[in-house]
């Protein structure tokens, strides 16, 4: 397949799950599609954003050896919001490195309480600080109170997903 092809072919979910299926588990396909995620057009890199995401759902080994890159692109200048949605989407299934913590901490909390950015990267934001105050519980009420503090003005996506998190961070020792 040709990859940069396929992506250009047809935005869609059914042709971005195509692709994530044709590259499977496969670390030279999945080389190819970082590539093109981290090196190519606007137009390009924004499909492939959508397809990296789910080859990361279903085998979040292959993001380990680019977390750092993945990461280091949502500090780009006028970054795509495909990009940074499918990033921290991607965030939400791998353990997030010890040496890159803070910086999703950082962002994640900037994201979830900016009420500008899109539902889509505010929930799956709420969802990364989840999973790293269930690492580390000293954390759990700053992100409560976060997440609770935003809920008044928010979208009925924006609750549901508050209500889920508060819900697991209450679990949470």
């Amino acid at each position: 397949m040709d990859l940069r092809g396929a992506l250009l072919e047809e935005h869609s979910r059914k042709q971005a799950i195509k692709i994530a299926s044709w590259i499977g588990n496969d670390k030279k396909k999945f080389s190819r599609l970082i590539d093109l995620f981290l090196h190519d057009d606007y137009r390009v890199v924004q499909r492939s954003a959508w397809v990296l995401s789910y080859v990361a759902e279903k085998h979040p080994r292959l993001i380990e050896e680019n977390i750092h890159s993945l990461v280091n692109r949502l500090y780009d200048k006028d970054i795509h919001i495909a990009v940074k949605r499918n990033v921290i989407r991607v965030l939400q299934f791998i353990p997030v490195p010890l040496d890159l913590q803070a910086k999703v901490m950082n962002l994640c909390i900037e994201f979830t309480s900016n009420p500008i950015e899109t539902v889509a990267v505010r929930c799956f934001s709420m969802t990364v600080l989840c999973n790293l105050a269930k690492q580390y519980p000293d954390i759990k009420h700053e992100v409560e109170m976060i997440v609770s503090s935003n809920l008044k003005e928010s979208t009925a996506g924006f609750k549901a997903r508050a209500k889920k998190v508060l819900n697991q961070l209450g679990k949470i020792n």
